[in-house]
């Protein structure tokens, strides 16, 4: 069987899925792109964070990049000037809630970024009247739920938009949001 694989920029305020069955409308994958049957994303974004997103029809495929070997790299703009103590403290691990328990993150990688060259979001983040924001990179092997923001918050600068920008070797690069790229394979 042919797998199809899919390198994706998800806009802000989609769903990382295809079906959705509450009664709210919500913007899905599906209305994208004409992607195959079968077509499911590889790990997820949530509703109101925006950018890479792979998606195959081969399961394997996604059972290796959700797995702990692989990294995603996130670029989050926080509400204040984060501090390089702050940033410090996101590498070493916080403590953050999971599942009604008290969760501590792995050491990851962290560091301050100037504003990065992104297309702008499809809704205004805040006036600058409100306060100063700053961008910082955050790089996981592991995925919790909404664990980037939980991560910022926890030390104080909490997450205004999020960015993933890489899985493993596959990068956003110049997607534009909504972006889709039908590609061979995935070189991981």
């Amino acid at each position: 069987m042919e797998h199809h694989h899919y390198i994706i920029h998800k806009p802000y305020g989609y769903l990382s899925q295809f079906i959705y069955e509450l009664k709210r409308k919500k913007k899905l994958l599906g209305e994208l792109y004409p992607f195959a049957a079968g077509t499911m994303a590889i790990g997820r974004l949530d509703e109101d964070s925006e950018g890479l997103l792979l998606l195959t029809t081969d399961g394997m495929m996604s059972e290796i990049v959700r797995g702990k070997k692989v990294e995603k790299e996130y670029y989050a703009q926080v509400d204040g000037v984060i501090t390089q103590d702050a940033v410090d403290k996101l590498m070493n691990g916080v403590e953050i809630g999971f599942n009604g328990k008290k969760y501590t993150t792995r050491k990851c990688n962290a560091s301050l970024l100037d504003v990065p060259d992104l297309p702008p979001r499809g809704q205004k983040i805040r006036d600058e009247r409100h306060g100063p924001t700053s961008w910082v990179s955050i790089t996981l092997k592991e995925g919790k739920f909404r664990q980037v923001r939980k991560m910022t918050a926890a030390v104080g600068f909490p997450t205004l938009r999020l960015v993933r920008v890489r899985i493993g070797n596959v990068y956003l690069n110049h997607l534009k949001s909504g972006d889709v790229l039908e590609v061979a394979s995935f070189t991981l």
